[in-house]
């Protein structure tokens, strides 16, 4: 499971499909609907959170309006009804190692569309994320 840093209009079709099904099962688990992942260390964040699975329905629906901008039918009635104006304050070294792990990832799977991500500089963050000075988070497995 990996609940991307960088803003989802970064994912080749392949990497955006994988966030919206990993990002529904982290909905699932904090929602308590599921045993499985529970203690998976991408969910902290989401977990640190007033409400967890308003966090985690605030960055589906992002999800979600980028695969409707590119045409793709992810059916929203498997988002929670609950709203979260929240934001998650997340480090720069963490959208730094996750970035990074991205573009190694994308050099294999799809290097068309590597090559446009090595223009980008800084890459944007998901809308739900504000940066803030730091290392990469501790419960990164690389870390």
């Amino acid at each position: 499971m990996r609940i991307w840093t960088p803003h989802p209009r970064y994912l080749d079709p392949q990497g955006l499909v994988a966030l919206w099904r990993e990002t529904l099962l982290a909905q699932k688990v904090l929602q308590g609907l599921t045993r499985g992942y529970t203690y998976h260390p991408q969910l902290l964040r989401f977990k640190e959170q007033e409400e967890p699975v308003g966090a985690v329905v605030a960055y589906l629906w992002e999800v979600h309006r980028e695969a409707t901008r590119r045409g793709y039918r992810f059916d929203a009635s498997r988002i929670a009804p609950v709203t979260w104006s929240g934001v998650i304050e997340e480090t720069t070294g963490q959208m730094h190692h996750e970035w990074h792990h991205w573009l190694a990832k994308t050099a294999k799977r799809t290097p068309a569309h590597h090559a446009t991500l090595l223009t980008i500089a800084t890459p944007d963050p998901h809308p739900l994320f504000k940066l803030v000075a730091g290392g990469v988070r501790p419960w990164e497995r690389s870390a």
